[in-house]
């Protein structure tokens, strides 16, 4: 499997502006610009998409996992906090909330620990991962 995506980045750094497009279409010339990425700015931007894939494919993973274990997922929302410092991403967290029929709180937290492990984005990162994890 592959996927794309295309950057198009016209003027200067902070002056300049661009746009993102997906594959699939779901960005479709979506605006990212320096603003949009250190200060406040309209549109998207790398790290906030890092996020978005971060916490999506850190979900699908552990989804699988308590589906293996024979649970009962009623749902999984994972919030990801990716820390850019000089022009590095140094950490990226996650703070997961489910609701999960029949599972205890120590199995839970073996499952969550595997997909911080094993995500495919995960494993992309050579930075520190967290996770803080509850049961609602």
């Amino acid at each position: 499997m592959k996927r794309n995506a295309t950057a198009v980045w016209k003027g200067s750094l902070k002056e300049g502006a661009g746009h993102l497009t997906t594959q699939s279409g779901i960005l479709q010339n979506t605006q990212y610009s320096f603003k949009s990425r250190f200060e406040e700015g309209i549109g998207t931007n790398p790290e906030e998409l890092v996020a978005a894939a971060h916490s999506g494919c850190f979900t699908m993973q552990l989804s699988a996992y308590i589906t293996e274990g024979g649970f009962e997922i009623e749902s999984i929302e994972t919030k990801c906090d990716i820390n850019l410092l000089e022009g590095r991403i140094v950490s990226s967290h996650l703070t997961v909330s489910a609701k999960i029929k029949g599972i205890s709180n120590e199995t839970f937290q073996e499952l969550v620990s595997k997909a911080e492990e094993n995500c495919p984005i995960s494993k992309l990162f050579d930075t520190e991962i967290s996770t803080e994890a509850s049961l609602v």
